[in-house]
């Protein structure tokens, strides 16, 4: 089984081609890209997208323009492809990544998307409830890393792989394939230009 998965809601967008569990290939770059590093993925692995056998898309939270980017990549690929699609948290492929860590991705206006009692939240940095020693990561932690590392966190260094949601997790997380209409983004909050609004 062949399956492509990808997440762009971060500042920096993963894919990877996993097989049978098997990871082929991985990149991380930018959202625009990520049709580009799906070919790329694809050629690496000498395989061809008609032999895809499932998709996997990031559904943040996160950037509203790259969940965006995404879903619609994903969408646009699953239906030329006739394929099922499924949706992954981008907090949970990023918890996958350190089992036991809590994912915080930057969520602007000084807040952070995070976990809270186990549910998506957006809170400010400064109102995490930490116990003592719980490992933060993500780029919201990386953004925040004094404030969290004040309320007794620990927060790997920047360059860290640990703060990527590394699209190899979504293949590992991926459940429900469903029509590619189905999957929608985990917003949070609503985006800049209806708030100004």
């Amino acid at each position: 089984m062949l399956t492509l998965a990808f997440d762009t809601a971060t500042s920096v967008a993963t894919s990877a081609l996993v097989r049978d569990g098997k990871v082929l290939a991985e990149r991380a770059s930018r959202a625009v890209r990520v049709l580009s590093d799906a070919e790329e993925l694809l050629d690496h692995a000498g395989a061809e997208p008609r032999e895809l056998s499932r998709l996997v898309v990031g559904t943040g939270p996160g950037s509203f323009t790259g969940m965006r980017m995404g879903l619609a990549a994903a969408r646009a690929l699953a239906f030329a492809l006739d394929l099922e699609l499924a949706g992954v948290s981008t907090l949970d492929a990023l918890a996958a990544g350190k089992p036991g860590a809590l994912p915080v991705v930057d969520a602007g206006r000084r807040e952070v998307f995070t976990l809270v009692d186990g549910a998506p939240a957006v809170v400010s940095p400064g109102e995490l409830g930490l116990e003592h020693g719980t490992m933060c990561v993500g780029d919201g932690a990386v953004r925040y890393r004094e404030v969290l590392e004040s309320l007794g966190a620990e927060v790997p260094p920047r360059e860290s792989e640990l703060h990527l949601p590394r699209a190899r997790f979504h293949a590992e997380l991926a459940r429900d394939f469903v029509d590619p209409e189905a999957v929608e983004p985990l917003y949070l909050r609503v985006p800049d230009a209806e708030q100004a609004r």
